[in-house]
């Protein structure tokens, strides 16, 4: 009772005033990063001239996506997989992250001869087709990566929507590779959520970087040279894999 007493009259204690302030600070903390999270971020094709910059503004410049400038790309990726080195145009590097059209050939196998009569009904199909599913645990849906290089550094930006609350937003890392252990892995240098700087929360960023970039599948004919690999550089505006 006389501590009651004794509260009552003096109020709550040193400790109890630390753990409130020290609560009260985690919650901003929080708070202030879901907002920035599920603030939108600008996709621009190009870095927005002067006089339409917002610096308070989170950008993402797309990386080229070109066809037309990628014809060599499955000519590349047949020579990285036979062991060999390539230096590689984000145009290309685009081209061989995109979806494969439903009934595409594998690397190495021959295209089916098309079936006139059925062709119709097929391209009917694929209109209708309804988009891409989002992920069982209904949490997120991760969309195709975009790949830009400039500047001897190389960009990723990965789309990401939030199932729970039906928002989309855009995972973006800027770095180069580093070798650990016997293989070369992207290491960023800024990541952000959306347009929350991650990469200032060591616990968060290693959660983004293994949720949404390092889980990107990769091809098995690319995964099976990948290890070779004896230097890895991103120079100017390409990508150079160097192999024994």
């Amino acid at each position: 009772m006389s501590k009651k007493i004794d509260r009552a009259v003096h109020g709550p204690g040193w400790g109890e005033v630390i753990l409130g302030a020290s609560l009260s600070v985690l919650l901003g903390v929080v708070l202030g990063a879901v907002l920035l999270v599920l603030r939108p971020v600008i996709v621009a094709k190009d870095t927005p001239k002067e006089k339409d910059f917002d610096p308070k503004a989170v950008y993402f410049i797309e990386g080229s996506h070109d066809t037309a400038k990628a014809k060599q790309a499955p000519a590349k990726r047949k020579t990285f997989a036979e062991g060999r080195s390539v230096v590689v145009t984000e145009d290309e590097l685009n081209s061989l992250l995109a979806p494969a059209p439903a009934g595409a050939p594998k690397p190495g196998e021959k295209a089916k001869a098309p079936d006139k009569k059925g062709e119709g009904k097929a391209k009917e199909a694929e209109k209708a087709a309804p988009p891409p599913a989002p992920p069982a645990d209904g949490f997120f849906a991760v969309g195709t990566p975009n790949i830009r290089i400039r500047d001897n550094a190389m960009t990723v930006g990965v789309p990401v929507t939030i199932g729970l609350i039906d928002q989309k937003v855009m995972v973006q890392a800027r770095g180069g590779f580093v070798k650990k252990g016997d293989t070369f892995s992207f290491v960023p240098e800024s990541l952000y959520l959306g347009a929350c700087p991650v990469h200032r929360l060591p616990f968060v960023s290693g959660f983004v970087q293994s949720k949404f970039l390092a889980a990107q599948s990769i091809p098995e004919d690319i995964a099976a040279a990948w290890p070779k690999l004896t230097a890895v550089a991103v120079e100017g505006s390409n990508l150079k894999l160097t192999m024994p």
